[in-house]
């Protein structure tokens, strides 16, 4: 703005040639600036869209990790390997943003993990164990409770996701890391393996893979 007032009573602006070469770096200026300008416009979009605020434990595109400064040009994130990463507004906008802190403290956020486990093994004995690993784990919610979900009935076994509420997502590789040691303790003393990865063995076909009779069962 200052430029354009000024530009009139500066000597000799009114020639051709001091107007031509105004006009070149203006252009110049337009070109270079186009990504600048695009990662301002984002920021505002950013800003007032309300995405995320300092502090959250996001992912944008394939960076994990927590806010710590959003800028006119760029978002800082730091990773849980603690390595700051500078992500362009612009890339920001034109990615989908994960804010794994914007219910966590009302609602809790879920923390999911999955097991296969073999056909001979009864659904509801593994459910009881992995729900009760989950409540072993330090930071999992009591309430809402751990549940099981069985994902797939896959060739040799049974996919279950343990799925338990947290309200520190920016600690959930800890929790993650200390619920899947309470979940093969619990299956060790239990003398049930867990089939991953897969395994193989030979069968003569005279035992059959299924759970035994449930005494309690009507």
């Amino acid at each position: 703005i200052t430029l354009v007032i000024v530009f009139p009573y500066l000597p000799g602006s009114s020639s051709p040639a001091f107007q031509g070469l105004s006009i070149f770096f203006g252009v110049l200026v337009s070109l270079g600036s186009t990504s600048a300008v695009a990662n301002v416009m984002s920021g505002i979009v950013i800003t007032y869209t309300r995405g995320f605020k300092i502090g959250d434990r996001v992912r944008i595109a394939d960076t994990e990790g927590d806010v710590i400064e959003r800028s006119a040009f760029v978002t800082r994130i730091r990773t849980p390997k603690n390595e700051e990463v500078s992500v362009p507004n612009a890339m920001v906008m034109n990615n989908h943003i994960v804010n794994f802190s914007a219910q966590a403290k009302e609602a809790g956020v879920l923390l999911h993990t999955t097991v296969t486990i073999g056909y001979d093994v009864a659904w509801t004995l593994v459910h009881q164990l992995l729900c009760e690993a989950a409540s072993a784990t330090t930071h999992v919610l009591d309430e809402p409770a751990p549940f099981v979900l069985q994902t797939s009935l896959d060739d040799n076994y049974v996919a279950y996701e343990l799925n338990a509420y947290i309200r520190n997502p920016s600690a959930k590789q800890q929790i993650a890391s200390e619920m899947h040691a309470h979940i093969q303790d619990i299956f060790r003393t239990h003398h049930i393996e867990i089939l991953s990865p897969h395994y193989r063995a030979n069968r003569d076909g005279s035992a059959i893979a299924i759970p035994a009779a449930d005494p309690d069962a009507t």
